[in-house]
């Protein structure tokens, strides 16, 4: 076969399987469609197939049909990134900036610091740390990956709960938004290269310049060409960050945090984000399972990500409750707003694929990460679902 027929093939794989699964398997409940399509593409990797099935797996996944896939995946994850970023709500954030900022550091600082600690025990063994960091790096990098909160998969678990548009959504979303602003932070913070400091900083200042021009042009044009304008900024940004050295990831960031919402009609907005989620955004999540190595034992890489989700699990609710204190909120309030933030599918795997590829992990931790989101993720849904029958109440109440 030649590889336009294997691309094809491995894309048919791609859309077929982890459909079926969600579809006959009823998982929504515990596992909406995006994370059964992390999971599939885990499970399509060379950790699970292509252990089982060696030949097959090399057939249809040869170096030809893995590039391919690899650049669909790039302006997937891009394109994600670049709604996740015009989507933040700072001003709204702002007006309530007491309890957000409270709210947003403890949830992030405490699973950070946890986080932190696994990082320091993980690091001593070899096998864990990435060929090209530094031990600041990898405690780093490990440490927020603990403590990422998923905005996007966040808006679609509370629209499944049907709580986006109450109070408590509202409120959760100013949080993660904070949450994401740190995050990429962070990360560019860990990508520095001291190196080449200067090409960076000179990235951020023509960054700054030209923004400017662009905000003056995007006000002045048609809603339907803003859109089309919006994406050349993507691509440049994009392309400005991963010359710099900060990866193309926070370019994309930069380019939509940049972009005011209210340029767009919220209903295309959702569109958008929903279409590239169902047409593009799996090929990313095949291509990650892709990286998934068991090189140190499946037992050890288990052992690791069960180490990280306590870590983030406990370290998540115990910043929330620490500021329902400092708050005063309600009984179960912070229990609540806890586990919701627990959702780290997607803005976490892209993080660690980050990681990955400037060689701060290496792929068993980067394994183990996947694991650990997943999971998280995957326990949000059954663990908040019960809570907001008990605290309807609450729910309901103005903020």
């Amino acid at each position: 076969m030649n590889t336009s027929e294997l691309f094809l093939i491995a894309m048919g794989i791609i859309f077929t399987v982890p459909y079926l699964i969600w579809r006959f398997a009823r998982t929504d409940y515990f596992a909406p469609l995006v994370v059964v399509q992390i999971v599939t593409g885990i499970l399509l990797g060379p950790g699970v197939l292509g252990a089982l099935f060696p030949t097959y797996y090399a057939f249809v996944f040869a170096p030809p049909v893995t590039q391919a896939l690899n650049g669909v995946a790039w302006w997937a994850v891009m394109s994600f990134v670049w709604i996740a970023g015009i989507e933040l709500d700072l001003k709204t954030t702002w007006a309530h900036r007491r309890e957000s900022a409270i709210t947003a550091g403890l949830a992030l600082g405490m699973p950070l610091a946890f986080g932190c600690l696994a990082a320091l025990g993980i690091g001593r063994y070899a096998g864990w740390m990435g060929p090209t960091a530094l031990p600041w790096q990898f405690t780093l990098g490990i440490g927020m990956s603990c403590a990422v909160t998923a905005l996007p998969i966040l808006i679609l678990l509370m629209e499944k709960l049907k709580i986006l548009r109450e109070p408590i959504g509202q409120r959760m979303l100013r949080y993660a938004s904070l949450d994401d602003v740190a995050i990429w932070g962070v990360l560019a913070l860990i990508l520095m290269d001291w190196n080449r400091v200067g090409r960076q900083l000179g990235f951020l200042l023509v960054f700054a310049i030209v923004g400017t021009g662009f905000r003056y042009l995007m006000v002045r044009i048609p809603e339907r060409d803003r859109w089309y304008v919006g994406l050349i900024w993507l691509a440049l940004v994009a392309f400005g960050a991963d010359w710099s050295g900060l990866h193309f990831m926070v370019g994309a960031f930069l380019a939509g945090a940049l972009m005011d919402r209210e340029w767009f009609d919220q209903e295309d907005m959702d569109s958008l984000r929903h279409h590239v989620l169902l047409l593009i955004m799996p090929v990313f999540f095949l291509s990650t399972g892709l990286r998934t190595n068991w090189a140190l034992g499946g037992g050890s890489v288990f052992i690791v990500a069960a180490i990280l989700l306590v870590a983030a699990v406990a370290g998540k609710l115990a910043g929330t409750h620490i500021a329902g204190r400092i708050l005063r909120w309600g009984p179960g309030e912070a229990s609540l707003v806890g586990w919701l933030l627990q959702t780290k599918a997607l803005i976490m795997i892209i993080f660690a694929n980050v990681l990955l590829d400037k060689g701060i992990i290496t792929p068993d931790t980067f394994t183990a990460l996947l694991l650990m989101a997943v999971a998280s993720t995957m326990l949000t849904v059954p663990v908040v679902a019960p809570m907001l029958k008990r605290l309807h109440a609450m729910i309901a109440k103005s903020n």
